[in-house]
């Protein structure tokens, strides 16, 4: 607030980068928590691996019930998220009354970089993986694509 006081109003990107890259890296750290709670692919292909029968109705309830946990979970979370950023939101254009402009500025930028930076991220490990899948002989490259996916 001060910085857009001192600058009289206008908007100084070069400023707000460091925030928007805090901003972007604080919802990948959410967004990758609350796809950890919502997707349950591993789980059921756990099920789906199972060749004995008994051991497989054993799990099945174990694995529905941590399903029906992780979801439970996940709609709460989700629902107090939304909840406090809509409260913070709210509170801070009521507040701060003049700098609504540059907090949609701000989310504008942020918003976009969410968009463009998983581009990037999921496009580099097709592009080392897709020649090595030609080259049969290239092991290398399809390792190197997938300690790039883990990233």
């Amino acid at each position: 607030m001060h910085v857009i006081y001192k600058e009289k109003g206008k908007f100084d990107i070069i400023y707000q980068i460091p925030q928007i890259l805090y901003s972007s890296l604080i919802s990948g750290i959410l967004t990758s928590l609350l796809k950890y709670l919502s997707l349950t692919e591993n789980t059921i292909l756990t099920l789906k691996n199972e060749k004995n029968l008994f051991l497989l109705k054993k799990k099945k309830e174990k694995v529905l019930n941590n399903i029906n946990k992780k979801i439970i979970l996940f709609f709460i979370l989700s629902f107090c998220f939304l909840l406090l950023l809509c409260y913070y939101i709210s509170c801070f254009c009521a507040v701060y009354k003049n700098t609504q402009i540059h907090l949609i500025k701000d989310f504008s930028f942020s918003f976009g970089l969410s968009l463009i930076y998983p581009l990037f991220i999921y496009l580099l490990p097709g592009i080392f993986r897709i020649p090595s899948l030609k080259k049969k002989k290239s092991e290398y490259m399809y390792n190197f694509s997938k300690i790039l996916q883990l990233l």
